[in-house]
């Protein structure tokens, strides 16, 4: 009997087309003889919509984009489980950015009580806000650039203040990034007073927290992890942007960008890379996936940048080609998150949550 999977994409952040791409790739990944696939489409307004169960791959995302019906413009009841229809077996969710990735639909699917694949809602809340994984890496001793970080009210109110803190504590160039989003949407290269009152108020259009990195010379190195509680890690695989830095246009629309898959790196910076990459897991408590990206200098010092809660399946991204390289294919990628979304929903149903 096939599973019942629901691709649950789209969304109301700014990362909705990338969702869009996700899902259109997912879909091509997807064995259709293994699962009956149901499209939950959230327009960029916040409208829930249903489709009916995917033929095959999609050929575009216009198919992803579905029409709404009637009046009943939000109408989450009709994912809820009930006696006539058969619910779904497990939920995929590929949105991307707040409202999506950041722990609140995630929330909303434990409240349904219904297996989903990916991060739970602390590892994903905490893996969306910059700050508060950055402060929880440093409970964990992981090695990481300095920042500076502060809200919008903080910024309107003493301008001068935090540009004078950021010249003290940082040394240029530094990265200007909105604390609650991905993507590399918001971010820009700043190497003086000017240009980093131009990046805060751009990044101040996605995020009323702002998050100011030290620029970091080093390869840009990244690792898969997939696991729950013994998580296991990809070979480690290293950007080359073309550009200045790895960018929203070249993550998803150009390509502009090499990827060398295996990283060329001595064993001892690997093994370090993994011990890294897990301590990070389990300190924001993660299950599923995540993909850790890190730098590592001419020295071969180690530096945590960031985690991804929610790994790209586009054509263009490192995490389903770090474990192809890794011996996991696509359709077994899949199969693995979905047997691991059913692990820790059964080991969840343990618990009680009433006294006798």
């Amino acid at each position: 009997m096939k599973k019942r999977i629901g691709l649950l994409y789209g969304g109301k952040s700014a990362e909705h087309e990338v969702s869009l791409t996700t899902a259109s790739a997912f879909s091509k990944a997807l064995d259709f003889d293994k699962y009956e696939v149901y499209p939950i489409y959230i327009t960029q307004e916040g409208e829930w919509r249903k489709g009916t169960p995917l033929v095959g791959a999609v050929s575009s995302i216009k198919e992803l984009q579905l029409a709404g019906e009637g009046e009943r413009k939000n109408d989450i009841s009709s994912f809820l489980p009930n006696v006539q229809e058969q619910t779904l077996d497990v939920i995929i969710p590929l949105l991307h950015g707040p409202n999506g990735e950041d722990g609140t639909v995630q929330g909303l699917l434990e409240v349904m009580n219904l297996p989903y694949v990916g991060n739970g809602v602390l590892a994903s809340s905490a893996g969306m806000d910059k700050v508060v994984m950055k402060q929880l890496f440093e409970q964990a001793g992981l090695n990481q650039t300095p920042y500076v970080y502060f809200l919008r009210r903080d910024w309107k109110n003493n301008q001068d203040l935090w540009l004078d803190k950021v010249e003290q504590e940082l040394t240029w160039p530094v990265f200007v990034k909105p604390a609650n989003l991905g993507s590399s949407v918001g971010i820009s290269k700043a190497e003086s007073r000017e240009e980093l009152i131009a990046a805060v108020e751009e990044a101040l259009k996605f995020d009323r927290k702002i998050v100011i990195e030290q620029g970091v010379v080093g390869r840009e190195i990244e690792v898969g992890v997939l696991g729950n509680d013994e998580p296991e890690c990809s070979v480690a695989g290293e950007i080359k942007p073309l550009k200045a830095f790895y960018d929203y246009q070249a993550k998803y629309k150009d390509g502009n960008t090499a990827m060398i898959i295996p990283a060329e790196l001595p064993e001892v910076v690997y093994a370090q890379l993994v011990e890294s990459a897990k301590k990070a897991f389990k300190i924001l408590d993660c299950s599923g996936l995540v993909r850790a990206d890190f730098f590592v200098t001419d020295g071969h010092e180690i530096i945590i940048n960031e985690v991804n809660t929610l790994p790209g399946f586009t054509p263009y991204s490192m995490f389903p080609l770090l474990w192809q390289h890794t011996g996991l294919e696509y359709p077994d990628l899949i199969e693995k998150l979905i047997a691991l979304a059913i692990e820790r929903f059964e080991e969840k149903q343990l618990l009680q949550f009433k006294m006798d």
